[in-house]
């Protein structure tokens, strides 16, 4: 009888309850700074949300909408805009149907040491505007930004 040895865990890092904090603070300075007021969640890295903030004026569905490009984001580690791309493809498509997938800019997956820690959505703005408080954000906390 073979004795095989299977590693029953892996380690799972996810952003701290600080970083995500100070993130949303971010996106907000970087949100006021552009022109609009936003709706901003942070996901962990298994897409289950870890801290929110919604604009007092910002509309009620954008709260919603920032949950969902969190989650997209952190699904498979790749921004929210680029999956247009994807959802053209035929073979792809019928994840369109998905009730979570956001594919429109405002999502990122939030990116520590070439590891995905947690997802970042931010509703509010157009989605040029949300991808570009996103970017800033991500980067005035030294999160790597992926590539589009």
């Amino acid at each position: 009888m073979s004795t095989i040895t299977v590693q029953k865990s892996a380690p799972a890092s996810s952003i701290t309850q600080a970083a995500a904090g100070t993130l949303i603070a971010a996106v907000h300075t970087a949100a006021a700074r552009i022109g609009f007021t936003a709706a901003v969640a942070v996901t962990d890295q298994g897409g289950h949300l870890k801290a929110f903030d919604r604009a007092d004026d910002a509309p009620f569905l954008t709260a919603e909408v920032a949950l969902d490009k969190a989650w997209t984001a952190a699904s498979f580690h790749i921004p929210t805009h680029t999956w247009n791309d994807y959802l053209a493809n035929p073979r792809v498509a019928p994840l369109a149907g998905h009730p979570r997938l956001m594919a429109v800019g405002g999502g990122y997956p939030i990116i520590d040491n070439g590891r995905c820690i947690g997802g970042l959505g931010i509703s509010g703005g157009s989605y040029e505007q949300d991808q570009q408080a996103a970017e800033e954000a991500l980067a005035a906390l030294g999160f790597e930004l992926p590539g589009h």
